[in-house]
């Protein structure tokens, strides 16, 4: 898993850096630029050129350099320079290095009559605030950045766009933000990148390994991680030779009402498809011809009602139980859940339906089992915990929420986000905008129940779970596109997922 660290443990990586390598800080920014012009150069044509605009910090000496081995490069470079009453002692060094350069245009702006007109072929790039930004941006800054965001241009910001702050939100009713095409981002990925309010500013982003001291990222806590591959890899286990059926757990499903079916067939599909030995639905008897139709492989246990959940089943020969697809909120349903909640000793992965009620009736979060699972996309778990004014908010109420009721709460959208008891978030890597279809969180209930079925922890069904998921909804995309995704492609490119993840 990647470290997402915050702003003040990013600067304690760079001291340390200098410190314990050790390189000059001035050199460190020299590698900083490098590898940002080794990215842009890479994917620049020829006759591209820039205007850099430098602030007066080290996000602006960042640019400066930038410039300077842009134009070593051979590509066109101007510089602008935002006018500030002190100027760090980097950036003046940088200042310095540049003006040797005669071929770089440097214009200083001291008013906004100063604004360059720029060309639709020019690539510009915002080098104005770094991710130490803590107040809205006023004056010339803020009318920069608002110039700037007009521009028919493609707009490149280094490490992040100015006036985003890291690790805070920066909506506000005066607020501005450069409005960057690609970010790119030194070492760490930035806690904002992962905020839906940021995502119009931010772009395409990308990290940039810069070279920061591996012992301090080993030995330094955070509470936020990007789930990448290698780590999900090492969670699959290997099948033994002799396995059978029962080896690999038998799951309980609770979805289903009258008009509703479709969801129980999406996620008895999906947690077979990722592995489990035996899927059982226990569903009303509206889907007693569905189930054995759609999914012949899945069992059935028909409730005594027919068109609703009424009912549990023996729930003593499953290892894993999910409910919440297709369920509806019937008063009999509702009942029927709080009995499961109270004789289930074992962590229940809770859905869709299984949500609304709970939300309905919060008094029953108390007694949910530890280790529970809740999947909510965003308007369910306002439902649970009410309206936010930002996304950051809603993270902050994410991770007390699954403390105080010691289960696992997946937030699902683009990078969903996983809140642990423990207080760790866990933000996706996998996932594209194809996957927003109706039945994509069917799917994913099916595959937590898969693997928590196979004796995954809650942890590690979670984690697996949601990134196998995205990486099935990656290849989807493939091969379907995105406008033309529907949820069943999902279960579909699973098999092609855990291929894609054992050979990496």
């Amino acid at each position: 898993m990647q470290k997402i660290f915050t702003v003040e443990q990013i600067r304690e990586a760079d001291q340390y850096t200098i410190q314990n390598e050790p390189i000059a800080s001035i050199d460190l920014m020299e590698r900083a630029a490098a590898a940002c012009v080794n990215w842009i150069a890479e994917r620049a044509a020829k006759d591209d050129s820039f205007a850099v605009f430098c602030g007066p910090g080290n996000n602006g000496g960042d640019g400066l350099a930038i410039a300077r081995l842009l134009s070593e490069r051979d590509f066109t470079v101007h510089v602008y320079l935002l006018e500030a009453n002190r100027y760090s002692e980097d950036y003046q060094t940088m200042l310095t290095r540049l003006k040797v350069y005669k071929g770089v245009g440097i214009v200083t702006l001291s008013d906004s009559s100063d604004f360059p007109e720029i060309n639709p072929n020019t690539i510009l790039i915002d080098a104005l605030f770094g991710s130490g930004l803590s107040k809205v941006l006023t004056g010339l800054a803020a009318k920069l950045i608002s110039f700037l965001n007009k521009q028919n241009a493609l707009r490149l910001a280094i490490d992040i766009p100015s006036g985003i702050f890291a690790d805070t939100s920066s909506l506000s009713k005066n607020s501005v933000q450069f409005k960057a095409d690609y970010t790119l981002s030194f070492q760490f990925p930035k806690k904002a990148f992962f905020m839906p309010e940021n995502d119009f500013f931010v772009g395409d982003w990308h990290v940039l390994n810069i070279g920061l001291s591996n012992e301090y990222i080993q030995n330094t806590a955070s509470s936020f991680y990007l789930i990448e591959s290698m780590a999900v890899k090492q969670m699959l286990r290997k099948r033994p030779k002799f396995s059978h059926k029962g080896s690999f757990g038998h799951g309980l499903l609770i979805a289903g009402s009258l008009g509703k079916m479709g969801a129980a067939v999406l996620a008895g599909k999906a947690a077979l498809r990722s592995g489990a030995g035996l899927i059982t639905a226990h569903h009303p008897k509206a889907g007693m011809e569905i189930i054995p139709n759609a999914a012949p492989e899945v069992m059935s246990s028909l409730d005594a009602n027919d068109a609703v959940f009424s009912a549990l089943p023996d729930l003593s020969k499953y290892h894993a139980i999910a409910i919440g697809p297709g369920l509806g909120t019937d008063k009999k349903t509702q009942i029927a859940f709080k009995l499961l909640i109270q004789e289930s000793h074992i962590p229940l992965v809770i859905d869709a339906d299984g949500i609304n009620l709970l939300a309905e009736n919060k008094t029953w979060l108390a007694f949910l089992p530890s280790n529970s699972i809740l999947t909510p996309h965003v308007k369910e778990f306002e439902r649970l915990i009410g309206k936010v004014d930002n996304d950051f908010e809603r993270l902050e109420k994410q991770m007390a929420f699954a403390k105080k009721h010691r289960i696992y709460l997946v937030l699902k959208g683009a990078h969903t986000s996983i809140a642990t008891p423990e207080g760790t978030v866990f933000f996706n890597s996998t996932g594209n905008p194809g996957m927003a279809t109706g039945g994509s969180g069917d799917v994913l209930t099916g595959m937590i129940l898969g693997l928590k079925a196979q004796n995954y922890s809650s942890l590690e069904s979670v984690l697996m779970a949601v990134y196998l998921h995205g990486l099935a909804g990656d290849l989807a995309s493939e091969s379907k596109g995105q406008i033309s995704m529907i949820a069943g492609d999902l279960i579909d490119f699973i098999p092609e997922a855990f291929l894609s993840l054992m050979n990496a």
